[in-house]
């Protein structure tokens, strides 16, 4: 069924011939088929007659669908676009490795990259944040892509000589089967908590969606490394190793990479860990618990993946941070300011509770919330900074167009103490002025982000480059 529905995807009659596929109606050109895909925000179909005025020589959709061109009537559109995608752009890096889990996935493929290419390897990685290579980051619009823009990534990196690659997993991507036509060598899981109940009805879906990645995606015998730390990874343990995947078990309770202990200074932590029953002294130039667990993920995969152990040991040694995910933008007098996107009341929280054990003095933050999102959170999110932080600042994120003072109206609900100062460079530069020896600051909200929405205009803006301009 399924070739013979890709020969008719290709061969639809004599005159029509097939130049390419795609499920954004603006991108059709004559001699395109377009794939009407149902989905949960908009549904394909009702973009079929825009498809058809720009040129679609047929459509690509579930059973019931009429049109004035040939109609390829599927049970799973959303499958086989994944695989007609693959063979108009075939070609992939030789080992990829796809991360799932709700935290950490940009930060721990990001490592599992760095690992690769102090191997020698030539190693790229893609997901929320772009595409990093050695030729530097592009920007890619969805954690998982869609299966065009997925597939036509891999064929580029092979043809650019790339060997390794590393990939991030969402759960909707698993669930829409856009990874499903990849070769998948080695997979990872880092954890669940509760997110993206907007798309799942319940945990036990999200689970199953994430899961996906191991049961259907995953070769029987290919490696698989997992955090334990929450039920979800033990219970995926016993799946996995059910299928007769080889499992690796990593974290605080990892039977084969374990973190045995901690110890915080200002910019980073010693690490003890034991791996594979030996014991390694690693001092991890990263801050936050949660970036020893992504580097003992990443170092996991890495030695799964043909990289030596001494060098793949020694390379955590030499890891940077992700943009924007506690990133190290600068120091004064040795007090460190981090930029981090925590834009979420148990965002912030982590954030604030892992900087706590690196900072001997006071933590300051400067954060706002975003207009035109979840107003619910403004006040919680100021409860947690005037909880978790020593000083408050409270200033704009991107107001969109909400009136941003009263946004900081709402937010200093939580936190009547804070200090208010709307332009945000301004609150930045009044956060490093205010920093002595042993504290720290830390900026919040928009991470890596290059922009400030105002009104429905993008100001150029970059917490790490404003920070790093006040520093020097």
């Amino acid at each position: 069924m399924m070739h013979h529905t890709l020969r008719s995807l290709f061969e639809l009659d004599n005159d029509a011939v097939v130049i390419g596929l795609s499920a954004d109606s603006r991108q059709i050109k004559p001699g395109m088929v377009f794939a009407a895909l149902p989905g949960t925000a908009m549904d394909g179909r009702d973009f079929i007659p825009q498809a058809i005025a720009n040129g679609a020589v047929a459509i690509l959709s579930v059973e019931g669908v009429k049109a004035s061109v040939p109609v390829i009537s599927v049970p799973k559109p959303r499958l086989v676009y994944a695989q007609t995608a693959a063979k108009l752009y075939p070609g992939q890096p030789a080992t990829l490795v796809a991360m799932t889990g709700t935290n950490g996935k940009s930060s721990t493929v990001d490592f599992l990259r760095q690992i690769w290419a102090y191997a020698g390897f030539n190693s790229a990685c893609f997901g929320t944040l772009g595409v990093t290579s050695s030729a530097g980051c592009k920007p890619m619009t969805h954690t998982t892509p869609d299966a065009l823009a997925l597939h036509q990534t891999l064929s580029k990196l092979a043809a650019e000589g790339v060997t390794h690659v590393a990939m991030e997993a969402s759960s909707h991507g698993l669930k829409q089967y856009r990874m499903d036509a990849v070769k998948v060598s080695a997979s990872g899981f880092s954890n669940l908590t509760q997110d993206h109940f907007d798309y799942h009805p319940s945990l036990q879906d999200y689970f199953s969606a994430k899961a996906r990645l191991f049961i259907d995606l995953t070769p029987r015998g290919a490696p698989v490394v997992i955090n334990t730390n929450d039920k979800f990874g033990a219970h995926l343990v016993e799946v996995c190793e059910g299928l007769g995947q080889d499992v690796l078990q990593v974290g605080w309770t990892g039977k084969d990479i374990r973190i045995d202990e901690v110890m915080p200074h200002a910019a980073g932590q010693h690490l003890n860990l034991v791996v594979h029953g030996a014991r390694h002294k690693v001092d991890l130039p990263l801050a936050g618990e949660f970036q020893a667990l992504n580097a003992v993920a990443a170092l996991g995969l890495a030695l799964k993946t043909g990289v030596e152990e001494s060098q793949a040991i020694e390379a955590l040694r030499h890891l940077k941070g992700v943009a924007g995910r506690l990133e190290l933008a600068g120091c004064k007098d040795g007090a460190p300011v981090y930029v981090d996107f925590a834009h979420t009341e148990d965002g912030l929280d982590k954030l604030l509770r892992s900087v706590r054990p690196h900072t001997e003095g006071e933590i300051i933050i400067a954060f706002g919330c975003g207009g035109d999102r979840d107003p619910d959170k403004r006040a919680k999110m100021g409860c947690v900074a005037a909880k978790l932080a020593d000083q408050v600042i409270v200033t704009d994120d991107n107001p969109r167009t909400e009136d941003a003072a009263l946004i900081r109206k709402a937010v200093l609900q939580g936190c009547p103490k804070a200090t208010e100062i709307g332009d945000r460079a301004q609150a930045i530069a009044e956060g490093i002025r205010r920093l002595a020896p042993k504290d720290c600051l830390v900026i919040a909200g928009k991470g890596h982000e290059q922009g400030q929405i105002v009104g429905k205009e993008t100001i150029p803006f970059s917490d790490v480059e404003v920070a790093r301009e006040y520093l020097s």
